[in-house]
């Protein structure tokens, strides 16, 4: 018999299926769709918190533990034969995809901030977002900065950024900071990515050297209790920027709702950049398209359409 449970995991993994993996990893596509009709994986995932059932998490874990993702009906068995272990990896893993790409999506609002810039990441991951000024970036033939990883970026609607900008400090909050030093960490990052993304596993490699050479200030807290006690450490004189991409949609409403509510008491900007439904906004513009797409906010502002991996951008007229 099926259960609103099921039905609602059903649904999730269809979703996941027809906006996020469509078109950008078909081994993805392919069991989220096989996990959307399995009534033995429906009742697995239902033991678990609701959170902790979404595809990614699934996926990464299974990948994690060795498993395999290129075959729906290989992966049901691996998940169902070994569901002590993935259950327990879902009960304390997070999606902490911590993908380099979105600063291509970030940089046009950082380079046209007042320089210098105090960065403080919400949801930091291993803190990989934090060196916009370190990473170089293409947009169409527009080439930003030297180095590598080259972040590759389509921006439709505006011109591109000619600078990169000069970051003064830099700080990550997370609940769970990963450490691009630690092997076991960088094996959860490297899980993380999509099995057909080379490109996306390379620019890992790359960004995570630059952050192993310079590691940035992580710190353990909550977006709410510890947030105001790691700004106040930022540098006098620089442009303060709490930001954070694709994160929002883990925290409750409330905590959410505090969250927006305490960020605009701060100085300096908040630059947001997630799911139209998570900070509620009014009267946007279509998207581009029915893939999933986050809004480039600034100060509760919309500004701007962006994927979620930062390999597009399209500015809001």
């Amino acid at each position: 018999m099926t259960t609103g449970v099921d039905a609602a995991i059903a649904a999730s993994y269809v979703e996941f299926a027809d906006r996020e993996a469509r078109g950008v990893s078909p081994a993805y596509e392919r069991l989220a769709r096989s996990v959307a009709r399995d009534g033995r994986l429906h009742a697995l995932l239902g033991t678990v918190p609701e959170a902790k059932r979404q595809p990614n998490l699934l996926f990464a874990v299974v990948r994690l533990l060795g498993g395999p993702v290129e075959d729906p009906a290989a992966f049901g068995e691996f998940a169902a034969a070994h569901w002590p272990e993935v259950a327990a990896q879902l009960r304390t893993r997070a999606t902490q995809t911590n993908e380099a790409g979105r600063c291509a999506a970030l940089l046009p609002v950082l380079a046209a901030l007042p320089q210098p810039l105090a960065l403080l990441e919400v949801g930091a991951s291993a803190g990989l977002c934090l060196y916009p000024d370190r990473y170089a970036y293409r947009y169409g033939d527009h080439r930003v900065g030297s180095g590598e990883p080259v972040l590759d970026c389509a921006l439709t609607g505006a011109a591109p950024p000619n600078r990169r900008p000069v970051v003064a400090w830099r700080a990550g909050l997370d609940l769970n900071p990963l450490d691009v030093t630690d092997p076991a960490d960088v094996a959860w990052l490297d899980a993380l990515v999509w099995p057909e993304q080379a490109h996306r596993r390379a620019r890992l490699r790359a960004a995570s050297a630059v952050a192993a050479a310079d590691p940035p200030l992580l710190v353990r807290g909550d977006l709410v209790d510890d947030l105001p006690a790691l700004a106040a450490r930022a540098p006098a004189g620089a442009t303060l920027v709490v930001f954070h991409t694709s994160v929002l949609y883990l925290v409750p409403a409330p905590r959410r709702a505090a969250f927006a509510d305490l960020v605009r008491t701060l100085p300096g900007h908040w630059l947001a950049n997630e799911t139209p439904e998570v900070l509620g906004h009014d009267a946007l513009p279509e998207p581009p398209d029915g893939t999933l797409h986050n809004v480039l906010t600034l100060d509760g502002t919309p500004l701007a359409w962006t994927r979620p991996h930062g390999q597009a951008v399209t500015w809001f007229a």
